[in-house]
């Protein structure tokens, strides 16, 4: 009776501490094959923020998977005029790591990148419930300033915490994004 050989697994690589771990560039090929991570800084984050609202769930998930450019990352804190110190924690993404990779043309990935994502699509959400809005100043009105200020204001249906405190896990990113939702048909949750 023949003995069958076991493949061993393949020993997986780990990184060490302090390594630096390849970085993905943003090239035409990754915008060609990822179109969500193309922010274009001149034409805007409320652009991006309509690319992000049209998405299909399968888009955003690719989108999540890859990241986005950091320099969307510091054009949204100072859309939502938040410090961006203060935005890069919300987003638990060093400052100096968020600055680096704008200077490089760098992609944001990992849960920074989704809660960055979860930021573009809850300013979409203002957006949508402004722009649905019958008041006379709609219009004018400033929809990421408002926001910025919101999610650092203590809510009372969050039990009296701010929405940035929740934005750290895709579950909290849910109740922040009811919450927001709650405001525009004018219940309390």
């Amino acid at each position: 009776m023949a003995t069958i050989a076991k493949k061993r697994p393949a020993a997986r690589k780990v990184t060490p501490p302090g390594a630096r771990v390849a970085r993905l560039p943003v090239t035409p090929a990754l915008v060609a094959a990822q179109p969500l991570a193309a922010y274009e800084a001149e034409l805007g984050v409320r652009q991006y923020v309509a690319r992000i609202r049209r998405a299909t769930p399968l888009q955003l998930m690719e989108a999540e998977r890859t990241g986005v450019k950091a320099r969307l990352v510091k054009d949204l804190a100072n859309e939502l005029r938040i410090p961006v110190a203060r935005f890069y924690g919300m987003l638990d993404v060093p400052k100096a790591t968020i600055e680096a990779k704008v200077a490089r043309d760098e992609l944001v990935g990992g849960a920074g990148g989704q809660r960055a994502l979860a930021m573009v699509r809850l300013l979409g959400q203002a957006h949508d419930i402004v722009s649905q809005s019958t008041a006379a100043g709609a219009a004018r009105f400033e929809t990421a300033h408002w926001l910025g200020e919101w999610i650092e204001t203590p809510q009372p249906a969050l039990g009296g915490r701010k929405p940035s405190d929740l934005l750290d896990t895709p579950t909290g990113f849910e109740i922040v994004s009811r919450t927001l939702g709650a405001l525009e048909s004018g219940s309390y949750l």
